[in-house]
Formats: structure tokens, sequence, C-alpha cells
């Protein structure tokens, strides 16, 4: 006996040893930056409003604004601005907006006045079913899992557009972000706050992903992020170079533009990226495949529409909450908004109303239209509008009100009692990496505009030596057969990021998007009413203080919601807590402010009734506005 405890004391005495041994290394291994560059954020600043003539973009960085403006400046249209200033963003804003994630897009067409959307969304494996995740004891889709990977969509999207607009080559558009990919950019405030990991999660990143945490933690899980060091995404460099080749192969062998970007397609898709995803799969016990790759296929559809007065709203399919604006705007049609005065108790209690209302539709009726039969007509007729405006109340409905009654339809789902946060749980939601999504506005000289609301955040294992992320959009999926929205083999999830374009007595007006998770529609549809109802411009419309409504179990799991409850940037805060408390809200205020990760970050480009283009970027975030 004697022994055994001698010999637990020198076991523990060694290990002890250790643990001071490492701590010591760990104290003394190198946790400054390595090598800062000079930049000055923009985020929290006020930013000045845009006029041209020309053209315009905006977009979620200065280097991918910039990237897309010196498209337009050689004659480009905004299909070609588009695509650079998107490759680029996915390399400055990568941590938010990867490549190849998902990337809604709509596409106003001048010379036809026709307006087209294109799926931005991927699919579910073929492996992924919701019998799948529940064996393995999953009640919802896991995050920083390999199972929570879509089909990748942003390269289908890419290609489209081009086919569809492109003038120029897909290698010359994508050389802004290969540089910059190779030689470095300084994180900005936006990375720096989506990647402030502390040591331990730096070390638990690290085990739990470690090609994500080679990426972004540049192999030192020691080292911390710091504000203005140098990022770089060598491995991503590389692959856009390899896509840019293919395409060069199929030029210098005499083949057309088209022909070249059907390569670049076919080389993600049917090539060495797809047989290098499908390896990782089946290395990890992922669920995608070769074939899954192969097969995908995205595609133009007809935007869903609504209107509000002599405004029309366009947004993608109800794969996505494009149909939120219009489901909103024609609840609120009618009211006398201006006399109850802007941002006022009354208003917000109001406008959030009919957001409430439209979000427990979205939750009973809206999914990927080739699984489900989306009840469009009725959703966004004025006669349904107006039933449900008869059901907003005097004070605050707590829980999400019922969807409306559909004949012939059922409501798939009804919203679940709140659950009790646990220890864990409570502790995951406070390290959760920030905002994963960012936007792109381009209108070029012709007339035309593309609006883009890429995402994905890396919160899953990146593909060894490709610099891809995949991303985590399967648990925007519900592991309920009875939902809507529930997991099926090849099905989209209805995801939030979706793109918006507004024509005003039949003309265009403006294009916009914005990050923001469940927050975007609503960070939307209070800018337009900035603008159409209180006359503001558009950055003023832009920079003005948001509310946000949290009752609807969150689009991303675990789904979680707040009966009742309603986020206030400060500002606003200061004006209507009282008030709106008294009407029965929960008020939560954003201690963030004005590095805010829940209220979007709207960029917008709109022509006045003068003919000048407008453009805002909103100061929550990095959005650059720039033109001519």
């Amino acid at each position: 006996m004697k022994t055994l405890l001698r010999i637990l004391q020198w076991l523990g005495l060694g290990l002890l040893g250790l643990i001071v041994l490492g701590l010591v290394v760990y104290a003394l291994l190198p946790k400054g930056p390595r090598d800062l560059m000079e930049y000055t954020d923009s985020t929290g600043t006020q930013k000045p409003l845009f006029v041209g003539r020309e053209y315009a973009i905006v977009a979620g960085t200065p280097w991918s604004t910039q990237a897309g403006l010196a498209v337009l400046e050689k004659g480009g249209t905004a299909c070609d601005a588009a695509v650079a200033a998107l490759l680029t963003l996915n390399v400055t804003h990568g941590e938010a907006a990867s490549f190849p994630g998902v990337a809604p897009m709509l596409y106003y067409d001048a010379k036809s006045g026709q307006v087209k959307s294109y799926i931005g969304a991927g699919k579910a494996p073929q492996a992924a079913t919701i019998e799948t995740f529940r064996n393995a004891g999953y009640e919802t889709v896991p995050d920083f899992h390999i199972w929570a990977q879509l089909v990748p969509a942003s390269p289908d999207v890419i290609t489209a557009l081009l086919t569809e607009c492109g003038t120029m080559s897909f290698g010359e558009l994508a050389a802004p972000a290969i540089q910059i990919a190779r030689e470095g950019f300084p994180i900005h405030a936006i990375m720096y706050r989506n990647l402030q990991f502390s040591a331990l999660e730096r070390i638990g990143f690290s085990i739990l992903m470690p090609e994500t945490a080679r990426v972004y933690l540049q192999g030192e899980f020691w080292r911390p992020i710091h504000l203005h060091d140098r990022m770089r995404f060598p491995d991503l460099a590389n692959t856009l170079e390899a896509l840019a080749n293919a395409e060069r192969a199929v030029l210098e062998a005499g083949g057309t533009r088209q022909q070249g970007y059907q390569a670049v397609r076919d080389y993600f898709y049917k090539g060495p990226i797809a047989q290098a995803i499908d390896a990782m799969h089946k290395k990890q016990g992922g669920l995608m495949t070769y074939e899954d790759l192969a097969t995908y296929t995205g595609g133009w559809e007809t935007p869903i529409s609504g209107s509000y007065g002599e405004y029309t709203f366009y947004g993608n399919g109800t794969w996505s909450q494009g149909i939120m604006e219009p489901l909103v705007l024609q609840i609120l049609e009618g009211l006398d908004l201006k006399s109850m005065g802007h941002n006022s108790p009354q208003y917000i209690h109001t406008v959030t109303q009919a957001i409430e209302l439209a979000f427990a539709d979205r939750e009973a009726y809206v999914a990927d239209p080739a699984f489900v039969n989306v009840p469009l007509e009725i959703l966004l007729s004025k006669e349904y509008a107006a039933q449900r405006r008869k059901q907003m109340t005097e004070r605050a409905f707590g829980t999400l009100p019922p969807p409306g009654e559909i004949p012939g339809f059922q409501p798939a789902s009804t919203q679940p009692e709140p659950a009790a946060s646990s220890l864990v749980s409570a502790l995951l939601a406070e390290t959760r990496p920030g905002q994963d999504t960012s936007q792109l506005v381009v209108l070029d000289q012709y007339g035309n505009s593309v609006v883009v609301t890429p995402s994905d955040f890396p919160k899953s294992p990146m593909v060894p030596g490709l610099g891809l992320t995949l991303g985590d959009r399967m648990n925007q999926f519900r592991l309920d057969p009875t939902h809507v929205n529930a997991l099926q083999p090849g099905k989209r999830p209805r995801i939030t990021p979706h793109a918006v374009i507004v024509f005003k007595n039949g003309q265009f007006f403006m294009s916009y998007s914005t990050p923001g998770g469940d927050m975007q529609a609503q960070a939307l549809v209070q800018v337009f009413l900035n603008m159409v109802v209180f006359g503001m411009d558009i950055q003023e419309a832009i920079s003005a203080p948001r509310f946000y409504s949290i009752s609807a179990p969150s689009s991303f799991a675990p789904h979680e919601y707040t009966v009742g409850g309603l986020r206030l940037e400060p500002p606003l805060a200061a004006q209507v807590s009282d008030a709106l408390t008294a009407l029965g809200y929960n008020i939560q205020v954003n201690p963030e402010y004005p590095l805010d990760k829940d209220f979007g970050a709207v960029g917008a480009i709109h022509i006045g009734e003068d003919g000048l283009i407008y453009a805002g970027a909103d100061p929550r975030e990095e959005t650059t506005a720039a033109g001519k």
C-alpha cells in the first residue's frame, strides 16, 4: 500500500511538473502581433452619403468595394463587378462570408426591365436524414461539426451570373482576391470581433477543428488575434488560382468565354475540389459525397414579389426568408405610420407586431418550394394581409401569434415552449463566434444591378490544403419531421440570407441587403420605412437606431427565442424602453454598441427622382460605398 501511495505521489508530482512546464512554455511563446498594418476602421463612425451619376457599389469591406469599383471603371457590368467584389469579400471577410458558402442573389436587367432571382443556397447531402442525426443523439443540427455542411452554392452562383451577363474572364475578376489573399490585409474591427477567442477557446478550436484553426490562427494557437495584424490565406489564393487556370486552359485552346466559365464550375463540382471534399468527408465520417457535388444545381427563378403603395418588393424564393419584407409591409400598408412619429413607442410596437405576424407565417408555411407547397398566392395577397392586420393588439403579443388560417393548408408547426438554458448552452452562447454574413450591392453605368448576400462562418472543418470553408448552414434545418423546414436529403434549408430589389411605379428604385440572421428583414423594413415614410436620405435611413424582435424561434439551432423579446440599440433604448416595457415587451439593450453583431449592416443603392445615384453604407460595420 505504501509503495502504491508513493507511486501515486510521484505521478501526481510528475503531472504537476508537466502542467507547470506547459504554463512556463506558454508564457514564453510570442503573443503579440506578427506584422501590424496601417488601417483606420470605419466601424462605429458616421459615413457620408454617396452621390453619383454613373455607377456605385456598396460592399462589406473597403477592399471588396475597391475590387468591384475597379471593374466598373473599366466598363465592366454589374455582374462582372459583383463577382470581383464577392471573391474579394470572401477573402477580406471570409470569417463571415466564405467562399464557397451560400450566396442568395438578385439581378436586375435594365434592358428587359426584369428582376431575376438565383438560388444561392446549397442542398443537404443525400445521406443527411433526420434519423441519422437522431440516432447519433442530436436534437438539432450541431455546430462545429462536419455534418452541418451543405453542398456549396457560391461557385454555381458566380458562374451562372457570369454566363448570364459577364463580359470579363473569371481569372481577371479573381485577380484582386488572389493578390490580397497572398499578400495579406489588416484584420479589421469586425473580423477582430468575430475571431477574438480566449486562450482556452483557441486551444479547443485547435483540437476540435485543427485545419480551421491552422488557417485562422496561422498555426499558432497561443497567439491571440490582434487588430490590424496582417492576415493571409495562401491556400485559398491557390484554390482561386487553380480555378482561374482551369478557365485559362480552355481559353488558350480556343474555347469561348462561356466554356471558360463552365470549366471553372466543373473544376469545383466535378474536378479536384469535389474530390478533395469527398475525401475529407470519407475520412472524417461526413455525409457529403462526390455525387452530391457532381449533381448539384442551382438555377434562375421568378422572384417573390409584393407591394407597399407605389413600391414593389422583389426577393429570393422561399428557400430563403425573401418573403418577409412583402409580408411585413403589406400588413403595415394603409396604417398612418408617420403620425405615430419615427421610432416612437407606438411606431415600434406597430412595426414589431407586423414583423411577428409575418414570422408566424414564415415558421408555418415557408420552406424549400421543391419540397413544400408554399401558398404564395394567398400569403402575398392584399386580402390575407388585411386579415393579419386585424390580429394586431394594443399590447405586445408575448408568445408569437398563431399563423394565419389558409384553406387547404395545415400549419406545419407551433412555437415550442422556450427551454431553460443550461450552464453549458449559456457558455456556448457567450463564446459563439460573431455574425456570419456580409452584403454586396452594385449598380452599373448601363442601369443593371446585382445584389448578393454571401454567408458562412468557419464553424465546421475546412477542406485540408484548399482554404475552403463549407460553413454550417445545415443548422437552419429542423430535426422535427412535422416542421415545414424539416431536414430531407437534397432539400435546401430556409436560410436567413436574402437579397432585395425595390421598384417605384414600375421603375428601378433601390437594391439593398444586410447581414443579421433573423434581423435581416427587420433591418431592411426599417430602412425602407425611414426613407419613404419619414423622408430620410438613404444614409440617414441606414444609420438610424433599430429595434429587433427576438420572439420568434431563431432560424439557427437550437432555435431559441425570448417571449416578448425586443432588442434595442442604446440611443433608442434611452428614449422608449420604459414605454415599451409598459406595453409588455421584454426589453434587451445591446451592450456591444456600436460594434453591433445583431442589428445588421445594410448596404443600399437607389436612384433618386433627380436621376442621381445615392448609396449608403452602415456605420455598424466596415461596409463601404463608392462610385462615380
